[in-house]
């Protein structure tokens, strides 16, 4: 089989899954591959990829990928869920790999058990592949990267070394109707807004650098953990992402308690430029978090982390060298938190994550195209 992968992502909107597949990309054409990428036309994005070597092929759907592969066995690699009569469909004549991007406890396992080879971002990934019996997994994760580059199509507001200035907080979900409607309106009351450039607050600055999805579980933090920041005045809430309407109205329930303590800044393309803003970039929930690729950005960007002491946070983040671990909320009714709180409020030093060299290591490009060179044999040797 020839050195010549197929790469399919045929999701519409722009989040971690798509980051991943953009290094992923860059890292088959550094090995010498030939990448074609199959997407959505709307996903303009893309375009960028071709002056990276990448075969930019635009797809209305799952079923008409066949019309664009070779006749020849090929090796498929989907970065979205793949129905399972298309894997088996295009089993018949090709290799079928998948990523699990997400763990799957709460969700349904049968889309990867049609595919020839799972590949799993996290450990803890691979344990939830392991809990729902599936084997036919790569036993190593193939951790991401912090890839701090946007494509330039999505640095809607400022470019490269520009202020931060406030965009909207919403993702619209052009298939309800009521999102379809306020798509058209918001913009126009957004525009009367008088526009916002960020300036750092005194105090400690917490962050949240994030599309704002129900995997985060952010609302149902919140409502345990507002109460605990009400009692530090002197603590910030910065608010970097967006979301569906029903994920940020939800967030902002939960954050009513300390709703003068937060602010929100929208979609940001250079996040970059956002995290060295932040003393700390607060995480969400752990056990719907596949990986956290914002955990690993803030690191490398010298900001540190706080995290839920569990996996797959456990993996990204080195206690006292680049964040601190808190227990899980809904055990100790935030205790945890509030002690760490009390610490930094009280002059504790933070953590300075750029001296954890070993440990971002792990999560370098060279690393990673290392990881899918070992990968991609793998799954040509089984391939045949």
């Amino acid at each position: 089989m020839q050195k010549a992968c197929y790469q399919i992502n045929l999701q519409t909107g722009f989040g971690g899954g798509e980051v991943y597949t953009r290094f992923f990309t860059r890292a088959l054409i550094e090995l010498g591959w030939q990448v074609f990428l199959l997407v959505p036309p709307q996903a303009s994005w893309w375009k960028g990829l071709e002056q990276e070597g990448a075969v930019i092929i635009p797809v209305a759907g799952v079923e008409d990928i066949a019309a664009h592969l070779p006749q020849t066995r090929s090796l498929l690699v989907f970065q979205t869920p793949v129905p399972g009569s298309a894997a088996e469909h295009l089993r018949q004549r090709h290799f079928v790999t998948c990523f699990a991007h997400m763990p799957l406890y709460g969700r349904n396992p049968e889309v990867f058990r049609h595919c020839d080879l799972v590949f799993a971002v996290s450990r803890h990934v691979i344990a939830s592949l392991k809990a729902a019996d599936i084997t036919h997994y790569y036993p190593e994760p193939l951790y991401g990267v912090a890839d701090l580059e946007r494509p330039a199509r999505l640095r809607r507001v400022f470019t490269k070394g520009g202020p931060v200035r406030a965009n909207s907080s919403y993702d619209w979900d052009q298939r309800k109707f009521r999102d379809r409607f306020l798509s058209y309106v918001h913009p126009f009351y957004f525009a009367l807004k008088p526009s916002r450039e960020f300036e750092k607050r005194e105090g400690l600055t917490l962050g949240i650098v994030s599309r704002l999805t129900p995997i985060k579980q952010f609302p149902l933090m919140f409502e345990i953990l507002a109460p605990v920041i009400r009692r530090f005045p002197q603590i910030n809430l910065e608010i970097f992402g967006s979301g569906g309407y029903a994920s940020v109205r939800d967030l902002k329930r939960s954050l009513a308690p300390i709703s003068g303590q937060v602010r929100w800044w929208g979609h940001q393309g250079n996040v970059k430029a956002v995290y060295p803003l932040l003393d700390f970039l607060l995480t969400g929930l752990p056990e719907k978090e596949a990986l956290g690729l914002n955990v690993i950005e803030a690191q490398a960007c010298g900001t540190p982390v706080l995290a839920v002491n569990a996996p797959p946070f456990t993996e990204t983040v080195v206690e006292g060298e680049t964040g601190h671990f808190f227990t899980d909320p809904r055990q100790d009714q935030g205790a945890s938190f509030e002690a760490l709180l009390q610490a930094f409020i009280q002059g504790e030093a933070l953590p300075r994550p750029l001296l954890a060299r070993q440990h971002l290591e792990i999560f370098s490009f060279p690393q990673f195209v290392g990881r899918v060179e070992t990968a991609m044999s793998h799954a040509l040797a089984l391939a045949g």
